[in-house]
Order: C-alpha cells, then structure tokens, then sequence
C-alpha cells in the first residue's frame, strides 16, 4: 500500500491522480491532500476518498471545507506551511500539482523529507533548477517526471537501477501540439479571446496551462524543465510540432535510431507509470488503434508568431534568476489576458519587456529566486498599468 499526498487536487493533474487511486483502492491510499479555493470540489473529494488531512490556500476556505465535512476523520487546515507539513508527513509519494510558483516550497519539502517526487509543477523546475536538483541528489530521492512530454523522455532513454541514462544519446525531441492558434497569423491572434485560448484541441486542463500552450510558453517552460531533468542544454533539445498529441516526446541516439513513446492524450498513463515505476498497471485508457491513425504530422515551431519558446531558451542561457523572472513575468501576463486587461500577443510582449529591465542575479539560494520572483511580478503589473505596448 502506497500512501499519496496529493498537492493540487482539484486541478487536472489531481483528477487524473484521483482515478488512479480509486482504480487501485488495495494498491494506494490518499493520506493528505491540498487546494487552493475550490471549496465544492475539495468537499467532494474529503466526502469519497477521507484523507487524514486536508489543507486549503485560505482560513475562510478551510471553514467552509470544515463545515461541508462535519463527521469525518479529517484534519482540516490551511496555509503554505501546512501544505509543506502534509508534504512531509506520514506518505511514500507526493504528486506536486500544484499550478505555478506557489507549488515550489512544498515541493522541496518533500524532496527534503525523502519522498518519491512525482513532478506535474514545472514552475519548481524552471525558477530554481539548479538548487532543485542539487536537493534531489543530497536527499537521493525518487524524482518521476508527470508531464505527459517528460514522462515520455524517461521512458525512452535507457533505464538503470539509479534511474535513467544518457549514454548514446544524440538530443531529445521534445513535441509540441502547437495549441489552438497553430495555423492562425499574427493579425487572427491579436483578437483571440480567453475562451479561445483555454480551448485546447487534445488536452483537458486549466485555464494557466491551457493559455501556456495556446502562446507556446508552456513549452518554453519544458524546455528549460527537460534541460535540468536530463542535464542537457537547449542545443540538445528539439522542439517538434505534432498536432495529433500521439507522440509525446522521442529520443534520438547516435546510431541514427529515435525511440518515440506513443499514446493517446490522456494523463492518466504518465501519472500511473509515475505512481508505479518501475512496473506499469492498466489504466483503462483506450490503446491506439493503428488502423485508424490515418497520419501524423511534424512541423518546425514558428519563432515569429510564438517568441515565449525563443525567450524561454534566452532565460536558460542567461541563467540565475531570469528563469524566475520570465516566469513571474508569464503568471502576470497570462491572468491579465484571461481578466482581459491585456490582449494573447501582449503576454509574449510583457514578458520580452520584463525580462529586458529586470537584473538577473546569480542564486546561491531560494531567498534570491523569491526575491526574483517578486521584483518581476511588480515590474509587469507596473508595465500593464501604464499600457506598455
């Protein structure tokens, strides 16, 4: 029996992760769980699975759990040390779900307190890789790869006792869905709506994410994620446009071979395969169907139309914090467009601006990526105040 605390439950990620526990009731126990403000859906999940803890982002958010769960055997709280507690707590795995840079310190928490890490916050990645993975070896945690492209990766490079290996490799092909707005020109996406843009044509998830693959940001961010999971550079990283979403990732070795990991888009395999490894177990989604594939395309990503995948190699190369301030920069923009304060092509702009004034320091510890953090979140709500563009 494996005991999950799961952080970032009412998202996609946490409803995938939930399936697969109730899939396998003799095989993992949901222990803790955590949210933000989904008070509806946390009550739900208390009700079906009554974990031993649950923590949400606010006190009247954790009242009104509290309330709607009168009579069961959970602890209810709030607050991010309470989520970083439940992260370290009496559990084997944690899936770290939580959306953006608020999923950082629990995160490490649990790497801290010895966990396997399944990895679905790519934000903790990309604003302080370095000290992420540092904390990784010292603790020599399990650290699993969730999204559906770096769980693709893992699959492909040769497996050792200690994890995965790089030898023979020649780069990593890291594919893209191109989102809603592959085919349409500048002048089209100047006037798309939030609603449009959360409108992804293979995957169900959230509205961040969903705005994140729409403007090619969320592959930016995987970018610099694939970079400090497989210790590689952008130079060794290719990005491939496959609209089907049927490959997910591939490998290619010096021999001239590409291995490529296959399936349909359902996140359900690589949280499962995550949840399990080294073993895998039926998930119950649907396998391909070759008969019925009637062909699968690839294309080069346009740099001109989609400059965040161009901006997210620059903050790589640049180092210290300007991986923390694009991303800061990113959280801004997107929830200014999805509150219509700004227009799809302004996020790309505000984030080239941002990145641009900000100093990039270097980080010997996590104060100086909070601080990162903060100073690009103020210098893009100031920029959107005064109408940058």
């Amino acid at each position: 029996m494996q005991k999950i605390c799961l952080l970032g439950a009412t998202g996609s990620i946490g409803s995938s992760t939930l399936d697969v526990i109730a899939q396998y009731p003799e095989q993992f126990q949901l222990m803790s769980v955590a949210a933000n403000t989904n008070v509806d859906r946390m009550a739900e999940i208390c009700q079906r699975f009554k974990p031993e803890r649950a923590v949400m982002g606010s006190q009247q958010a954790r009242d009104a759990l509290a309330q709607r769960c009168l009579g069961l055997p959970t602890e209810f709280e709030w607050g991010h040390e309470a989520m970083e507690s439940i992260a370290s707590d009496d559990c084997d795995q944690v899936m770290a779900a939580i959306i953006g840079f608020a999923g950082l310190r629990p995160t490490l928490a649990a790497i801290r307190a010895g966990k396997r890490v399944l990895l679905a916050n790519k934000e903790s990645l990309v604003t302080a890789g370095r000290l992420f993975m540092d904390e990784v070896a010292r603790y020599n945690v399990t650290l699993m790869p969730i999204d559906s492209e770096h769980n693709a990766i893992f699959q492909c490079l040769p497996q050792t006792d200690a994890g995965v290996s790089k030898q023979d490799v020649s780069s990593i092909l890291l594919t893209a869905s191109g989102g809603p707005f592959r085919t349409f020109s500048a002048r089209q996406m100047a006037s798309v709506t939030p609603a449009q843009a959360c409108a992804h044509p293979n995957w169900s998830m959230g509205q961040k994410i969903s705005v994140d693959s729409a403007s090619l940001m969320n592959k930016g961010l995987e970018l610099i994620e694939a970079c400090w999971l497989f210790d590689v550079t952008p130079a060794n990283v290719q990005v491939v446009v496959h609209p089907e979403s049927i490959i997910h990732s591939m490998v290619s070795y010096k021999d001239g071979s590409v291995i490529a990991q296959m399936g349909n888009p359902d996140m359900k395999i690589p949280i499962a395969y995550g949840m399990t490894w080294p073993t895998r177990i039926d998930t119950g989604v649907e396998p391909l169907d070759f008969y019925r594939l009637a062909q699968l395309n690839f294309e080069a990503p346009d740099l001109q139309r989609f400059p965040n995948l161009r901006l997210a190699g620059d903050a790589w190369y640049a180092g210290g914090t300007a991986m923390a301030i694009l991303n800061a920069a990113n959280e801004v923009a997107v929830d200014a467009f999805l509150k219509e304060k700004i227009s799809f092509l302004d996020i790309a702009r505000l984030n080239e601006r941002v990145l641009e004034q900000s100093d990039t320091k270097v980080v010997n510890d996590l104060e100086a990526v909070f601080i990162a953090d903060h100073e690009a979140r103020v210098l893009a709500n100031q920029l959107i105040a005064s109408e940058f563009v």
